[in-house]
């Protein structure tokens, strides 16, 4: 009985020390606060998902700028991802994989190849897209592990979005030491590329050789890092998909947006900062809800910008910094333009003079359709330039002439997504990226023809096989192959171009320029359009 006794507690023994002992699927780092212990993925990549590169915003540190994480000394589990940041579902088709939702949501995600931290791999950064009121550092569109395969580190970070993330307010702004409210996201965004620059190495990372990217808000926010002086020496390269603060959501006067933040508190009944602060973050959220509530918008702040961003790029006081950037084919459609009517030219016509009155000559000399079968494919060009195509043309042109010679690379991608699967039923593409269910008696959206907005982020990310809604080809991965080889060279080198692609050139300040057409069949093209850009640059809000 007594040899049966011992031998099961030796059994017991033996069993808590194989839990207590790291296995080779859960590897360690040492970050500056303490060890974390992440995952070993199948293909060989080790994952560390929910680390806290800044102390949880809340009670107090409720719309102040990101403040130090606390240290630990046990080892840290980060095998699953950190909470999303408050946001309602408006887009309704994003797919998170995050830990639910939550005012404490500064965390980041690292895939790396490295096996060891003696290693200097390049870097990539990943700011997700969704208007700066939604999205998330767990959407599998933005998974680091195929990339992390082709011998980067990849990160995705999360950022605090709406009245989290950008409001302003008098009491703010008298509180802060800087004299500035709003801008928190973009702040968010410059203390993960600090963290970076800090604990990279212990996952095999060059801090020198960090890339900075995003896709819409995304997008937005590299060209936001790129501008402001607290951000603009912590990168190296920078990669930008379909938008940039010079044109799409630029940043508003700090007075105006304190104003918004005074509406804002009185929409919700709140008479000081302090009973902002004593709101719980879900009663504040639900107030967004109303269709009164003011935009959150980031501010010339004289902190975080102190001068507007195009100032910034036209004095050339902008990251110095190889740039690779872009836009898709059907950024929106032609009903931006159109509204329900038929696509004719006397419909267009009349459109194009409501939205620019007296110079609605000028446009239509741009964006001429030569015939009624034609109207369909100006109009989307027209809206696409002014949501979000413009913006982007407009950082490249800047960088181009302001960037201190460092090399600028410009797409225009085309590839449309092959059909739903059939097993998405009737379900319907959604604006973000995703599907859209229950749609009901709505009028669909039209066939996409080209490149929607969005759609190119699997693609370039390698992460098509982690979409499960579209019925891909291999026409489409082929596809996927060269933009992530494009991608991935550029991280590697700041020059996108390598064996068996197409060459890339970069643009030049002198002659018409080339621009990457990546579709099936990608090659080099000339820009025939640079006319268009010009007129949208007089009609763009100077700021």
């Amino acid at each position: 009985m007594k040899i049966l006794l011992s031998l099961s507690l030796l059994t017991v023994q033996l069993s808590l020390t194989a839990i207590a002992q790291p296995t080779a699927e859960a590897p360690r780092a040492k970050t500056v606060n303490g060890p974390v212990e992440g995952v070993a993925e199948a293909s060989g990549i080790r994952a560390f998902k929910g680390i806290p590169f800044a102390a949880p915003p809340v009670g107090d540190l409720r719309w102040k700028e990101p403040q130090p994480v606390k240290n630990w000394t046990a080892v840290r589990q980060t095998k699953k991802f950190g909470p999303r940041a408050m946001q309602r579902a408006v887009f309704g088709d994003m797919g998170f994989r995050s830990d639910g939702m939550s005012e404490d949501c500064l965390y980041l995600n690292v895939w790396t190849p490295a096996k060891s931290d003696k290693e200097r791999l390049p870097v990539l950064v990943y700011f997700y897209g969704g208007g700066f009121i939604a999205g998330d550092g767990s959407e599998a569109r933005y998974d680091g592990e195929s990339m992390a395969r082709k011998g980067i580190v990849a990160i995705t970070v999360n950022y605090r979005l709406g009245p989290f993330g950008f409001m302003a307010h008098p009491e703010l702004t008298a509180e802060s030491p800087h004299k500035a409210s709003s801008n928190y996201g973009y702040m968010d965004q410059t203390a993960a590329l600090r963290w970076v620059q800090q604990n990279v190495a212990a996952f095999g990372g060059d801090p020198k050789k960090v890339t900075i990217a995003g896709e819409s808000a995304g997008s937005i926010s590299v060209s936001a890092q790129m501008a402001s002086p607290l951000a603009k020496n912590l990168f190296a390269r920078a990669i930008g998909e379909s938008g940039s603060l010079l044109g799409t959501l630029p940043p508003m006067p700090l007075a105006q947006a304190e104003q918004n933040g005074v509406k804002f508190a009185e929409q919700v009944g709140a008479k000081s900062l302090a009973d902002l602060r004593a709101m719980p973050a879900a009663q504040l959220l639900e107030a967004t809800a109303d269709p009164k509530t003011p935009r959150f918008n980031s501010t010339i702040d004289g902190y975080y910008f102190p001068k507007s961003p195009l100032a910034i790029f036209e004095n050339g006081e902008q990251a110095q910094v190889p740039l690779l950037v872009g836009w898709n084919s059907e950024e929106s459609g032609a009903r931006g333009i159109l509204g329900q009517e038929k696509p004719t030219v006397e419909n267009y016509t009349k459109a194009v003079e409501k939205l620019y009155g007296d110079r609605a000559s000028e446009v239509l000399k741009a964006y001429k359709p030569a015939s009624d079968e034609a109207v369909e494919e100006t109009a989307t060009a027209l809206a696409g330039d002014r949501f979000i195509g413009y913006s982007t043309w407009k950082w490249a042109d800047m960088q181009t002439k302001t960037g201190g010679s460092k090399p600028v690379y410009r797409y225009f991608y085309t590839r449309p997504r092959p059909a739903m699967t059939p097993e998405m039923g009737d379900a319907t593409p959604g604006m973000a990226g995703g599907v859209v269910r229950g749609t009901g008696t709505a009028t669909p959206r039209p066939a996409a023809k080209g490149a929607v907005h969005s759609a190119e982020i699997e693609y370039a990310m390698g992460n098509l096989p982690l979409n499960k809604v579209y019925a891909w080809t291999p026409e489409d991965f082929k596809v996927s192959e060269v933009m992530q080889n494009y991608f991935a060279n550029f991280i590697k080198t700041g020059n996108p171009n390598g064996a068996g692609l197409p060459n890339w050139p970069a643009l030049t300040s002198k002659g018409p320029a080339q621009y990457m057409r990546i579709d099936v069949n990608s090659g080099a093209e000339t820009d025939q359009h640079r006319d268009r850009y010009q007129i949208m640059d007089q009609f763009s809000m100077k700021q």
